[in-house]
């Protein structure tokens, strides 16, 4: 069994929770009230841009050439696909730039946020890697189940798309490989705190859709 198998195995349980999480399930029906996807789009714009700064801090660190690459890479296709997608979503949804200053980071995604940044400060390289990868990994096998039947509303179906894509599978099996061979060079101390990292990013994924389901706020 490979590492990313093994990650894959102790995360069921949480991933399941997410597969069937009533923001993802009345996405795919329709039903998803758009006042939540705005909410959901707010907060991903603000987890998104985190999310590329950190792959280009993590790029910085990174000793290997070849993965310093992959990482301003992933930060590339991270800026020309998936905020090219949510700035149609923005437009269509009339989210104008002074409403994006206005709204307050949620607490889910602060915290999401910063359990990133502390995995690397306190963990160092791989496990940070192990941290990006349910965010990557997760979305994948959402927009791939989701597309199965697809959604009614053709905004929502344009968001599972995104994740059911060819340059998105390709950058999935990309992290995936990486953190296995991260993984055969590390201790097995190293291992288990990549394993803490991954489960974590893994609950703050779950807590990603509750977050916006409830329009969660600080008070």
């Amino acid at each position: 069994m490979s590492f990313t198998q093994q990650l894959h195995k102790v995360a069921q349980n949480i991933w399941q929770k997410s597969l069937v999480h009533p923001f993802i399930t009345e996405l795919q029906s329709g039903q998803l009230p758009l006042t939540k996807f705005r909410f959901y789009l707010l907060q991903d714009r603000y987890y998104l841009v985190e999310f590329s700064k950190f792959h280009h801090l993590l790029a910085e660190q990174a000793g290997n050439p070849q993965i310093k690459q992959f990482l301003l890479q992933s930060e590339a296709d991270l800026k020309a696909c998936e905020w090219s997608v949510r700035s149609d979503f923005f437009t269509e949804l009339k989210i104008t730039p002074m409403e994006i200053r206005q709204t307050a980071v949620a607490p889910t995604a602060y915290n999401y946020v910063n359990h990133m940044y502390l995995t690397l400060e306190r963990d160092g390289f791989a496990p940070a890697i192990a941290a990006i990868v349910p965010c990557y990994w997760l979305y994948q096998e959402i927009g791939q189940k989701l597309a199965e039947v697809g959604s009614p509303v053709a905004l929502y179906q344009t968001w599972i798309d995104t994740y059911d894509s060819d340059w998105y599978k390709v950058n999935v099996t990309h992290i995936l490989q990486l953190i296995n061979i991260l993984a055969s060079q590390a201790t097995a101390t190293d291992r288990q705190m990549m394993q803490t990292a991954f489960i974590r990013s893994s609950y703050y994924e779950l807590q990603f859709w509750q977050m916006a389901y409830a329009k969660e706020q600080w008070k």
